[in-house]
């Protein structure tokens, strides 16, 4: 399974040659490095480990974890496959060039984090009315009944916003500049700039 991962730039928009315009979301995408191959018989699943980025310092047991593969990232993750590709091996790079325009991709992020927030902005609630002697402006309202007499798991309520994995399935290609380490994705992102992104191939 193809997967890279990469860092969010921005967004502009392409122009193809019939004149559509397409919002496009621009990626840094350094190459990676492989730091680990599992397998099921050592670790009971097939996996790869990706290494991007140069880390300025690293403790004794990364330094020790990443020695075999040459490098010192700044950020690994770990990617499930199904089959290991025979001839990839620890240290191998691993840059854009795995994809090209036109490849159907899932892009996953971490959104961005609003903080502690009301139900009117969670979850678009409606405010109460402020006439006819209405108080009851931002209030979520019954959040239960007479029987029974708990809260249901997963009620749309005050809290948490934001900060959480996405991903945005089916997304294209549309932009693979190997020279400069972008690739375009269309549409948006989840996540702020700087932020991480991985983009796999389309199961």
């Amino acid at each position: 399974m193809k997967t890279l991962f990469t860092r969010k730039i921005g967004m502009t928009s392409l122009i193809s040659e019939d004149g559509l315009a397409t919002a496009v979301t621009l990626l840094s995408a350094e190459p990676g490095v492989v730091t680990q191959i599992k397998n099921q018989e050592t670790d009971g699943y097939n996996a790869l480990q990706l290494g991007f980025g140069k880390a300025k310092r690293l403790t004794k047991p990364l330094q020790g974890h990443f020695k075999s593969s040459g490098a010192s990232p700044k950020v690994a993750r770990e990617v499930r496959v199904t089959e290991l590709d025979s001839e990839l091996k620890v240290g191998d790079s691993v840059s854009s060039d795995i994809f090209k325009v036109g490849d159907t991709v899932d892009v996953t992020g971490v959104s961005k984090g609003k903080g502690f927030a009301g139900t009117i902005k969670r979850h678009n609630f409606h405010r109460g009315r402020k006439t006819h002697g209405g108080r009851s402006y931002r209030r979520p309202g019954s959040i239960g009944s007479m029987y029974p007499q708990k809260i249901f798991k997963g009620k749309k309520m005050s809290g948490q916003m934001g900060h959480a994995r996405r991903t945005v399935k089916h997304s294209k290609v549309m932009l693979v500049d190997t020279e400069n380490q972008v690739i375009g994705v269309s549409g948006a992102v989840p996540g702020p700039r700087r932020g991480l992104v991985a983009i796999s191939e389309t199961k």
